[in-house]
């Protein structure tokens, strides 16, 4: 086993983020729910591509609609929610 992944899973066991915290990571896409890959990766305590290189060398262990590449219009519109979001945000703690 890659020493990234073993050491990836002490990391998950001691992920101490609020359940909120990663609910907020859940994205609405293409009807599914789902997380990005850098999202994954951090909760799991190693380089996007880290993660991406061991699902790639271990496809037959996940299933078909386990990842997909988003389509530009895609990255663009979550790009979009992501600073209106961001711009909500300090709009309210501006208020205050």
């Amino acid at each position: 086993m890659n020493k990234n992944l073993s050491q990836s899973n002490s990391a998950l066991q001691s992920i101490q983020e609020p359940l909120e915290t990663i609910e907020n990571l859940i994205l609405n896409i293409r009807g599914k729910q789902v997380m990005l890959d850098r999202d994954l990766a951090r909760l799991y305590g190693v380089e996007t591509r880290v993660l991406n290189q061991a699902v790639k060398r271990n496809i037959k262990r996940f299933p078909d609609d386990f990842m997909f590449q988003l389509t530009k219009v895609e990255i663009r519109n979550l790009t979009s929610q992501i600073v209106i979001s961001s711009l909500s945000l300090h709009s309210l703690l501006t208020e205050t």
